[in-house]
């Protein structure tokens, strides 16, 4: 589904996962493998309902670039009939998170082939989960762990760590890929930081960022 761009990639809890064969470790490996057991499919009992909403698309005057700001809302969790055979175990969960993504229309071929859409960057901001039961103001530190090793060091693992990390009480702004829509200028960075309450802006963590890698332009 994704492009055979080089300079694709997915970027997900503080890592990138590069090209063709590092964005299929993430979906076909580390995801398949953890949910459903390396099927091409569900499994009985498991939920992970993502859906997608909010969708705001900019496509480039080239036609051939877009860029998308989507938000997501998952349910996902296990049924109770499967509790002692799914690795989950008991889980239900919540997660709410913000896409910032580019795509890019590959295999124009003259007039008989218009070219189709895919997926090029995907930035996921995962920014916050909760357990069903005890709400997102008891989340547990770390909910989801950081990968902390690269592959093939870790056969699942993403091409590159990065330092842009965030997950709840996080509440920095994913950066807008678009202009204000009344002023017509970009969000200032300060406004996408978040201080304690009633602490000054220049306490707070530095603001995200949708940067391409250092070797990409």
């Amino acid at each position: 589904m994704f492009s055979d761009h080089p300079d694709a990639y997915v970027e997900f809890l503080g890592s990138r996962y590069r090209g063709k064969a590092g964005i299929r470790r993430l979906y076909a490996g580390r995801f398949q493998q953890s949910f459903v057991a390396g099927r091409n499919g569900p499994v009985h009992g498991f939920l992970l309902d993502h859906a997608m909403m909010q969708d705001i698309v900019d496509v480039e005057a080239s036609g051939t670039r877009a860029r998308a700001r989507i938000r997501a809302l998952m349910s996902a969790g296990t049924h109770q009939s499967i509790h002692g055979t799914h690795p989950r175990g008991h889980a239900q969960w919540w997660e709410g998170g913000v896409y910032e993504n580019e795509y890019i229309k590959e295999g124009e071929d003259g007039e008989d082939r218009e070219g189709v859409w895919k997926p090029f960057r995907y930035r996921y901001f995962p920014f916050w989960h909760a357990d069903f039961e005890t709400g997102w103001a008891r989340t547990r530190e770390n909910y989801v762990p950081w990968p902390a090793r690269t592959f093939p060091d870790d056969p699942l693992g993403p091409d590159e760590l990065i330092e842009q990390k965030m997950l709840w009480p996080d509440t920095r702004v994913v950066p807008f890929h678009y202009p204000h829509p009344v002023t017509g200028k970009m969000v200032d960075e300060d406004d996408l930081r978040a201080p304690q309450y009633g602490q000054d802006v220049g306490t707070a963590l530095p603001p995200l960022t949708l940067a391409l890698p250092k070797d990409q332009a």
